[in-house]
């Protein structure tokens, strides 16, 4: 493992990461999210979705900086006198799974409809192409809005379980277009190279010269694109959760936490919105700046 390590940041990505001051500060952002989001049971100072331990008397409590405001609660607290700094590292761990899940999915997805239209072409490519153009033409949010709703009607005593599967799936159809559409490109640009046309003379299935020759050579821009479509996947994931659709009540994430605290922002109470928006912000940018180096140091051309 230890020397895996030393071998990547030692590597030209890894001397393109150590030199970019941008990428630097990016991951160093990213990373401190994702740890409190995956460690926010050892590391928040509160659990504010227990609800023995929730303290009505605290409610509204501005940050500990505020007059009014206590160190016991940094960030202050919402209406329910749940510790805003807690509700940030638990709804970022739903905000992340559900994003990154979705992604994953939408790869996966995307990644074998598009290198089965760019390598077997045709009228399986036809198809797929003109599946694309269609989802293309419905805005991404709507799309999501009307899965959620229906998986919402079909499942009405859907448990938190259930509920995120339909989620993921709901954002994961809206995302696998673009990978599709890029890998395609590719496959038409690597099918036609010597090598592919040699392990086709000597017998290798087709299946085989996909997966084992043409897939390997692709995955540049897939990565890229994964990146920055991790952004993308969590801010869908808050505003369907801020339109009510997302994320369970029970299992809020940021954005259920925005769209609670947007009920009290022009009361005064603004840190209830302004900290869980503000961590979305840092969130997104992170990681699409963190995509943006990735395309560069991966593109000899670029750098």
């Amino acid at each position: 493992m230890t020397g895996w390590f030393h071998r990547a940041w030692d590597s030209d990505v890894g001397h393109s990461f150590r030199t970019s001051p941008v990428a630097m500060v990016a991951g160093f952002v990213a990373f401190i999210c994702v740890f409190c989001a995956i460690f926010a049971n050892l590391v928040a100072p509160h659990n504010p979705f227990d609800l023995a331990t929730l303290e009505l008397g605290d409610a509204m409590l501005p940050p500990a900086w505020i007059q009014g405001g206590s160190t016991k609660y940094m960030l202050g607290t919402d209406d329910q006198g749940r510790d805003i700094l807690s509700a940030l590292m638990f709804g970022g761990r739903i905000s992340l799974l559900v994003g990154m899940a979705s992604v994953m999915l939408s790869v996966m997805l995307g990644v074998t409809l598009g290198l089965l239209a760019g390598f077997v072409g045709g009228r399986t490519d036809a198809v797929i192409m003109r599946i694309c153009d269609v989802m293309l033409s419905f805005p991404a949010i709507l799309v999501a809005l009307l899965i959620a709703g229906v998986g919402r009607a079909l499942f009405p005593n859907a448990n938190d379980s259930l509920a995120f599967v339909v989620l993921i799936i709901a954002i994961s159809l809206t995302g696998w277009v673009q990978y599709a559409r890029t890998v395609r490109g590719s496959t038409l640009v690597e099918r036609n190279k010597e090598y592919v046309l040699a392990a086709r003379v000597i017998g290798v299935k087709p299946l085989r010269i996909m997966t084992g020759h043409v897939l390997p050579n692709i995955l540049g821009p897939v990565m890229v694109l994964a990146t920055i479509q991790v952004a993308t996947a969590i801010i869908t994931e808050a505003t369907l959760s801020f339109l009510g659709v997302g994320a369970p009540a029970n299992s809020p994430s940021l954005g259920t936490l925005i769209q609670v605290g947007n009920k009290f922002l022009f009361s005064g109470n603004w840190w209830i919105t302004v900290f869980p928006g503000s961590m979305l912000v840092a969130i997104a940018l992170s990681v699409n700046l963190l995509g943006d180096w990735l395309r560069d140091a991966i593109n000899p051309r670029l750098r």
